[in-house]
């Protein structure tokens, strides 16, 4: 008389069980939530690389390799801005914060912390973007990982350490382009990150 019981208790516990279909199911739906509470429009890669500008009073997004990317500041015929070059390795500074779009929190960030930046390694090489965090709360909190989605930007920014005119961005990072935690957790991140070269960033070889 006691198998049917334990049976259905099986089953049900089945049934409850989240897969990982599920959780990437949930991020998408809080992604396009976010999107929608937050008035976003998302045009074309087309529309974007015309220019490279996203239109912030309209606030526009262009979806990069799953990643949303509204570049609020890009220094673009600034004296002195310019892109990273094939083959260097530059010391960017980051001020920023990461938000839990799932959760509605915010993570981390350092943007009220003026005396703790964020401090990475960025390197272009045969046209791929690595990074590593040098210091700062990014690398407590996630050790030298860069999120993929924070490299996504980099290809169409230009660099100044010029301070009214830093480039900036704004990313809706998905699970598979963000931090480790994201990764095993299957979260997406919104994040405002603003790049600031190095003193040396002019000293180019």
């Amino acid at each position: 008389m006691l198998l049917l019981p334990l049976l259905a208790i099986i089953f049900v516990a089945c049934d409850d069980e989240v897969t990982y279909s599920d959780m990437k199911e949930r991020e998408r739906d809080a992604i396009n939530a976010f999107i929608r509470s937050e008035g976003i429009n998302v045009i074309s890669f087309d529309e974007f690389i015309e220019d490279s500008i996203t239109d912030v009073e309209n606030n526009e997004y262009v979806c990069i390799d799953d990643v949303y990317m509204q570049i609020v500041s890009n220094p673009k015929g600034v004296e002195n801005a310019r892109q990273m070059y094939e083959g260097e390795t530059l010391n960017i500074m980051a001020r920023f914060f990461e938000y839990n779009i799932s959760e509605g929190d915010t993570i981390t960030g350092n943007i009220f912390d003026s005396d703790n930046p964020d401090h990475l390694r960025v390197e272009l090489s045969h046209g791929s973007y690595s990074a590593t965090f040098t210091s700062g709360y990014m690398y407590s909190t996630y050790s030298g990982f860069v999120p993929e989605g924070w490299l996504v930007p980099f290809p169409y920014l230009y660099l100044t350490r010029n301070s009214s005119q830093y480039a900036k961005v704004n990313l809706i990072v998905p699970h598979t382009k963000g931090t480790s935690n994201a990764s095993s957790y299957v979260y997406p991140c919104f994040y405002q990150i603003t790049f600031i070269p190095d003193k040396n960033f002019y000293d180019v070889n």
